[in-house]
């Protein structure tokens, strides 16, 4: 498959002419040609957004609402094409694509329902004949950064807030999934959004640097959403602050789930199951530390290897309950992390690193301890780790003894006790007697500490991408002291 560029509502080749390849990570064979971007491709979509903001962000709510709508479901309209090209792109399973699908339209409708809530305020002012407002406007032309692991729901989450606000977006796809990517323009297009409203760049490996740098650098973006590695958010971040541009950022994390010693032990596992293995483990939210307090510990890990055992893995293509992961390169960096824990002391009591491919079965290291790089490290893969604790205290430093703060959970039948536990943990997110993962369209969502600031969804978002200005209506005869 072969794409270009989506600047203007059209595919487009980059300036040079060039292109890189994405091969499949289970069969190796190239996948999609796309575009290589660089620095004028840059300056083009730029340019082309911030012609487009000039009416855009004019309009009425009304009209924006109804042509979000006609974008959502234009991307349902194309779910089959998404799960073909992400499955062989990213190697994720056809049943977790299609929930992006899902998940990401149901955004584009959140944000269009958004457009009527932009909200200010009328502020007293001390000036007689003076009327003060809190007023809240679009800023501009916005920057989004979208990774690979949920390629069609945090494609569509860095433009659906922004531009219901307003705003024009650039985003850089991933090189990854640069088709998957790609397609969502397309459907944009179908759905009625204005060119230039949305533009999207792809990539190479090879160019990332110099196409973010030239996104953050530009004179006419104003500021940047970016979802991925807090590696690459803290350098992002670096960046946009040198030109003076705030940044949403959504980072890493490694996500605890308490299991006290009154939790419902089958409701606990099923979560457990979920959370550390849907997509592989490749989610920012995946439960990467089980944290059971010592009188429950053995019979849920009884009952969570079981479970875990009985998890098949295979081919995108195969019914199957975990897919591939993105490379082989996962694959090794994880078994370093086991090999490490298990010379430390730890015990695998299911699954493990495969010798060769990409396909990683359901993996679980228990006894896990802080001197284990896995302990502190994200795993981003189909393992997780089992601490055992003596007691609620212990699991509440246990699940704060990390640099990361996305999400959280905590089991326990006694929920005034568990909301207690949820209310010490540091993190943006915390669910109690449920799953690690979970997003809504409508929910404020983001962490603390290493795993970013600021909140995607709902009103949340709002104060995100737009800007707070203060306005007066005055008497043009008022009085001056000189």
């Amino acid at each position: 498959m072969k794409v270009g560029l989506f600047i203007d509502n059209a595919d487009t080749k980059a300036a040079s002419g060039a292109l890189f390849d994405r091969r499949s990570p289970v069969s190796a064979e190239i996948v999609t040609t796309a575009a290589a971007a660089a620095a004028a491709d840059v300056d083009r979509a730029v340019k082309s957004s911030a012609e487009a903001f000039k009416e855009w962000s004019s309009i009425g709510p009304g009209k924006r609402r109804a042509i979000l709508n006609k974008c959502a479901d234009a991307l349902d309209a194309k779910a089959s094409e998404f799960i073909r090209i992400g499955a062989e792109e990213t190697g994720g399973s056809a049943p977790w694509i299609g929930f992006n699908v899902m998940l990401a339209g149901n955004m584009l409708r959140e944000a269009a329902s958004m457009t009527t809530q932009i909200k200010g305020e009328i502020i007293p002012s001390e000036k007689p004949g003076s009327m003060a407002m809190a007023y809240r406007q679009p800023v501009g032309v916005l920057v989004g950064m979208a990774p690979w692991n949920a390629p069609v729901i945090l494609a569509v989450r860095s433009f659906a807030m922004p531009i219901a606000c307003g705003n024009t977006v650039v985003m850089k796809a991933s090189e990854k999934c640069p088709a998957t990517h790609r397609l969502i323009g397309d459907a944009m297009a179908e759905g009625g959004l204005p060119p230039g409203v949305v533009n999207i760049i792809t990539h190479s490996p090879d160019d990332a640097p110099d196409v973010v740098n030239a996104l953050i650098d530009h004179p006419l973006t104003r500021r940047i959403n970016f979802t991925g590695s807090t590696k690459v958010g803290q350098i992002v971040a670096e960046r946009a602050a040198t030109q003076l541009k705030p940044c949403l950022l959504e980072l890493g994390g490694k996500a605890p789930q308490v299991v006290l010693d009154d939790a419902d032990i089958d409701g606990a596992v099923n979560a457990a199951i979920f959370s550390a293995f849907m997509n592989q483990g490749q989610i920012c939210m995946s439960a990467e530390k089980i944290i059971l307090v010592e009188p429950i510990a053995d019979a849920f890990v009884e009952k969570f290897k079981a479970r875990a055992e009985a998890l098949v893995a295979g081919k995108p293509s195969e019914q199957v309950h975990l897919a591939s992961v993105v490379d082989r390169d996962t694959v090794d960096r994880l078994a370093r992390l086991i090999e490490d824990a298990t010379e430390k002391g730890a015990e695998v009591l299911a699954g493990g690193a495969p010798d060769n491919g990409t396909i990683m079965p359901a993996t679980i290291v228990d006894g896990v301890t802080p001197e284990m790089a896995i302990y502190a490290e994200e795993s981003f893969g189909p393992v997780t780790t089992v601490i055992r604790v003596k007691d609620l205290d212990e699991a509440v430093q246990v699940a704060n003894d990390t640099e990361y703060g996305l999400t959280a959970s905590v089991f326990g039948n006694d929920t005034r006790r568990a909301l207690e536990v949820a209310k010490r943990i540091h993190s943006g997110i915390c669910h109690i007697n449920g799953p690690t993962v979970g997003d809504e369209a409508q929910m404020p969502f983001g962490g603390t500490k290493r795993s970013g600031y600021g909140r995607f969804g709902g009103s949340a978002a709002i104060n995100e991408f737009t800007e707070l200005r203060w306005i007066t209506i005055e008497d043009p005869a008022q009085n001056y002291p000189i």
